[in-house]
């Protein structure tokens, strides 16, 4: 079953449960998704792939303002961006643990053949697709930096 139909599914199940987080986090995800179907150019189809960065970046977005609520002192909004945070995440693939995450780098590097830190950009431009999904972009690029440097 598609990302999209699991999750419109899901709403319908938090609407029965009355559980208001996961329900409002869920419409939030179904609204993203709906925007990118019938955005311009779009052709009305919705990829798990385009879903999963789309939960991604609502993931990014709400930790974002997690730490800003938790900066001005507001315990009650970052414990519920935190709440939706976990309710997206049970939709997203697993992330790589560190030690697969270096193992996939190091193969990436030895296929290109990347020797200093100057063959940083060869060696992000495969692994941003090779790994998008399964791990963030600024860990891949640190974990790079590291092995290159």
């Amino acid at each position: 079953m598609a990302l999209f139909d699991t999750i419109s599914n899901d709403i319908q199940a938090a609407m029965l449960a009355r559980d208001k987080i996961r329900l409002e986090a869920l419409r939030g995800a179904k609204k993203e998704f709906l925007e990118a179907k019938t955005a311009k150019g779009a052709d009305g189809e919705l990829s798990d792939e385009t879903a999963v960065k789309i939960l991604q970046r609502m993931v990014k977005q709400r930790k974002e303002s997690a730490a800003i609520y938790t900066e001005q002192n507001r315990p009650d909004l970052a414990e519920k961006e935190s709440a939706e945070i976990a309710v997206l995440e049970n939709y997203l693939p697993k992330p790589l643990s560190p030690e697969e995450l270096e193992a996939a780098i190091k193969s990436i590097i030895a296929q290109v053949g990347a020797t200093s830190i100057k063959d940083m950009g060869k060696v992000m431009g495969i692994a941003t697709q090779a790994l998008a999904g399964k791990t963030e972009g600024r860990l891949i690029s640190e974990k790079v930096k590291q092995l290159l440097g």
